[in-house]
């Protein structure tokens, strides 16, 4: 039996949580990609908290050029947020997706804006 393309992904993201987890030196920088959106979260898993959030949905985002280069731009401002919450090395949670088009530029973006990982 062929599985869904979503049970495929919740399939290889239970599998990387088991040994990706973030802590308050490292927490883990998460990616949740929609059609249109992509969002990054940066977590520390120990005290079940989320540090600082960034997504394609804020106020004052523009969202000039194509999907990737939003994704990049997403990555540099979780960057900017990180530091701003004395955050310098994450873990990446690429969450199931194939590190791949948006959720490679969204990294590359994130290394730009100084996080190390």
């Amino acid at each position: 039996m062929a599985l869904t393309k979503s049970e495929r992904r919740q399939r290889i993201k239970r599998r990387l949580r088991k040994t990706i987890t973030g802590s308050a030196e490292k927490p883990r920088l998460s990616v949740f990609r929609s059609n249109n959106e992509i969002y990054a979260q940066i977590i520390d898993d120990i005290a079940g908290k989320t540090l600082t959030a960034a997504s394609s949905l804020e106020k004052d985002f523009s969202k000039e050029g194509n999907r990737s280069e939003v994704a990049k731009k997403v990555g540099q401002r979780i960057a900017e947020k990180a530091k701003e919450a004395g955050v310098e090395q994450v873990t990446f949670d690429r969450n199931g997706y194939l590190y791949h088009g948006r959720i490679k530029s969204l990294a590359e973006g994130a290394r730009e804006g100084g996080l190390k990982f």
